[in-house]
């Protein structure tokens, strides 16, 4: 009876443990099987501090189903995508398009991450660095006047 009692906790135990399943252990979607990105990682190179600046992400659909784009989330306000939810059909070419205001001056490194439908998702990156451009960009050139023709 002592080692039913015994046998009992530890059978309980190991039934516990094998009902919890590690969704890190399941296999994931290979979302490069799924949808080609043009490009992953975006460098805006020097930017007008500011000035709001555009990129396209284009993505093509490899595989034999559709696909749909859930959301895509930005890592802060300065990044505003637009896109449509779609469906996408097999073989089609379909694009995102990534806003950045870069107001904070100096280098900046930001990320979306891109939802689709069967669980598959993908993180782009985009970086640079922004400048202040001077307050006068050039200095008053008095012979400019004599070179410009006199309209009577």
């Amino acid at each position: 009876m002592k080692k039913v009692l015994a046998l009992l906790p530890a059978l309980l135990m190991v039934a516990l443990l094998h009902a919890q399943s590690d969704p890190s252990t399941q296999p994931q979607a290979d979302i490069a099987k799924v949808i080609d990105f043009k490009e992953v990682d975006h460098d805006f190179g020097k930017i007008q501090q500011g000035k709001p600046v555009e990129f396209d992400l284009y993505m093509k659909n490899l595989s034999t189903d559709s696909v749909t784009i859930q959301n895509v989330q930005v890592g802060c306000g300065c990044t505003t995508p637009k896109w449509q939810p779609g469906p996408y059909a097999a073989g089609e070419t379909f694009k995102i398009t990534v806003g950045f205001s870069g107001n904070a001056s100096g280098v900046f490194s930001k990320q979306i991450t891109v939802f689709f439908n069967g669980g598959l998702s993908k993180v782009i990156r985009f970086h640079g660095e922004t400048f202040q451009p001077p307050a006068n960009p050039a200095p008053a050139n008095a012979q400019v006047q004599q070179i410009k023709p006199v309209v009577n």
